[in-house]
């Protein structure tokens, strides 16, 4: 792990014109510089980069940050993947803190697989190309699928030797040990001694999103397949690769994907090859695997537009039919293309240009409503049939996040089948009830069999929320507060307060904030924002403590980034405002925004109690009662707030 000091140095170093200038076309704009925006199809320039702030953001989309945040968006990288982007930049040597000994030994066997791994990828390179066997099989392989020498490059694509040793004994030549052969699946270790996996087999490395080589998959020849049913065999699940995780030609196609914002979902490798040399570089492989959150959320990264792209015979319409009700769970925009006469990608791209295959594509692909009611409903006339199919297809837009979304496909369902809109809007909501109280179980069942709300402390069960008692709901209000903090928690807004004890004592933004809501066991509703408003007090003690610096440059990731998007929310990109000359107007702001956060948690309570009086049982007297008692203590907070927040706060 990097340490504090070399993150520090890494950022003090770092300019961020410079950092988004290798890969955006900036201009001088007054004090900031500005250009087209990589992460949308932006025509006239709308990406700002304040080198005051040290911060970017692109007033279209709304994408931004510091250079940390830039570089892991548009490169797709992790923080300290960015940090040491940054540090080689910059010719800072990384010093990292010392790990334990699990630490040390799982990255040690980690970083040993992937090295042993990008040596094995250029070795079956090498042998592609430069060994007798590799030409005259491998490559003649290669060659009759008419994959080109550039492509073979792009892909790194290779030849496994016959030989059943070959590899496992140049590695041990190399220095490389036969334990990490055995776990990263390059050879298998049985009672006959140690043999290669691959042997015999094209080669096609797996690259995950940063370019590491965590995989292969190696393919019989045409040869050596007949009469055999496995053609591939693919590398193990092993500490750096996992199938449900990984995506085959991401790294190649991630750039285009983010151009394109859309992404084409295909089944194989030579699919992803074909398409790539015809010219369609959006384009990846779950290669024979179930499509799994973890695939869908990496693609979500990038886009929220999927196209499946499978051929039309039955393993193709059952590949899209499984995968269609996750990619709308997770908020993907989905269309569906089954290519035609026995077609698949590969075949299709090696006979179209890419403006032909982009064309036939826009003819012919159809949203996921039309896919299934052309495979439910074609042909049936039963009612029933038709009912359950219908049901099918509702069951599917159920699952659809963006309430807007299914409202639009629904009054399509209702025009397209003739059924009545509010009875799908019922038969929708039935399933999006049904779904909530099977999640509700799920995790009382994981919590053994108590409920939730059993589970709070007991002084969570028992007060009133008007009380303070419990944790606040997530509020708009709070997301300003944190804003504040992370802008201006270390501003001196109050000088010379008399203490209990009598001395005095000063308190900036983040120590008042922590002071006031601490006083009735107050918290933020999201966990990043009490963390940062805890290490601000805590780094308030520190003479040199800036709270925007300290939290932009921030070792967490997710702090870093909730910092840089507040911090230049509804914010231009200028010199920071100076309001440490101006201590009243942050220390005013600040006091009305603590009372809005304490109003939105008694209004909150007002509407939890009128839907639980709403719900008794007018017979039970006693909770009646003990409920309007509440209802009208908590009305008496609101009004005293209300007052409050009308006057001026005297502290």
């Amino acid at each position: 792990m990097i340490d504090r000091a070399t993150v520090d140095k890494i950022m003090e170093a770092t300019n961020i014109v410079d950092v988004v200038g290798e890969f955006v076309n900036l201009r001088k704009a007054g004090v900031n510089y500005k250009g087209l925006c990589p992460f949308h199809d932006d025509t006239t320039p709308s990406f700002m980069v304040s080198p005051a702030r040290q911060i970017c953001k692109c007033f279209a989309c709304g994408e931004g940050g510091n250079a940390v945040n830039f570089l892991m968006k548009h490169e797709q990288i992790t923080y300290p993947e960015a940090l040491r982007w940054l540090a080689k930049k910059y010719n800072i040597e990384i010093q990292e803190r010392e790990l334990t000994e699990d630490e040390k030994r799982e990255q040690t066997e980690r970083e040993s697989m992937l090295i042993v791994n990008e040596w094995a990828s250029r070795y079956f390179h090498e042998i592609l190309k430069n060994d007798v066997d590799g030409q005259a099989i491998g490559k003649q392989y290669f060659r009759s699928r008419g994959i080109r020498d550039d492509i073979i490059e792009k892909f790194l694509l290779g030849f496994s030797l016959t030989k059943r040793d070959a590899l496992c004994n140049e590695a041990r030549r190399k220095g490389y040990k036969d334990e990490y052969l055995v776990k990263t699946g390059l050879a298998i270790q049985n009672e006959r001694g140690l043999y290669d996996r691959f042997a015999g087999r094209a080669i096609f490395p797996w690259l995950n999103v940063s370019g590491k080589v965590v995989a292969f998959g190696g393919r019989k020849l045409d040869a050596a397949t007949k009469g055999v049913q496995q053609k591939y065999v693919n590398s193990p699940d092993s500490e750096i690769y996992h199938k449900e995780r990984e995506l085959y030609g991401i790294y190649q196609a991630k750039k285009a994907i983010v151009r394109e914002d859309c992404v084409y979902m295909v089944e194989g490798y030579t699919d992803v090859i074909a398409m790539h040399q015809c010219g369609l570089e959006n384009v990846v492989a779950n290669s024979g695997t179930a499509l799994s959150v973890y695939q869908i959320k990496l693609l979500h990264r990038f886009t929220q537009n999927i196209v499946l792209l499978y051929d039309g015979d039955e393993a193709g319409i059952h590949a899209a039919m499984r995968g269609t009700d996750m990619l709308l769970q997770e908020g993907m925009d989905i269309k569906v293309l089954l290519l035609p006469n026995g077609d698949d990608p590969d075949s299709f791209a090696r006979k179209h240009t890419a403006q032909q295959f982009k064309e036939y594509i826009e003819q012919h692909q159809t949203d996921f409503i039309q896919f299934k009611t052309n495979l439910l409903l074609k042909g049936v006339t039963d009612p029933l049939k038709r009912s359950q199919a219908i049901s099918n297809i509702l069951r599917s837009i159920s699952l659809i996040p963006d309430k807007l979304k299914r409202d639009t496909y629904l009054s399509e369902c209702a025009h397209r089948f003739s059924v009545n809109e509010q009875t799908l809007v019922t038969t929708v909501n039935t399933y999006i009830q049904k779904d909530k109280e099977d999640r509700q179980k799920e995790r009382e069942r994981a919590q053994g069999g108590q409920s939730a709300d059993s589970l709070l402390p007991q002084q969570q069960q028992s007060e009133p929320i008007g009380f303070y008692s419990m944790e606040a709901q997530s509020f708009a209000v709070e997301r300003l507060l944190v804003q504040n903090i992370i802008r201006y928690g270390d501003v001196v807004i109050f000088e010379n307060l008399e203490a209990e004890d009598g001395s005095t004592v000063s308190l900036n933004v983040a120590q008042y904030i922590d002071f006031d809501l601490s006083s009735d066991d107050l918290s933020f509703s999201d966990e990043r924002y009490n963390q940062i408003l805890r290490e601000a007090v805590e780094h308030s003690a520190y003479p040199n403590f800036k709270a925007e610096q300290y939290f932009m440059q921030h070792p967490d990731v997710e702090i870093s980034q909730v910092a840089a998007q507040l911090g230049i929310e509804n914010h231009q990109l200028s010199p920071k405002l100076d309001m440490e000359n101006n201590e009243k107007t942050l220390r005013q702001r600040i006091q009305h925004l603590i009372l809005d956060f304490r109003m939105e948690i008694v209004n909150q309570h007002l509407k939890k109690i009128q839907c639980e009086l709403k719900e008794l049982n007018p017979s039970n007297r006693e909770q009646m009662k003990a409920l309007m008692d509440d209802f009208k203590d908590t009305q008496e907070l609101r009004n005293a707030l209300a007052r409050q927040r009308g006057s001026d706060i005297i502290v």
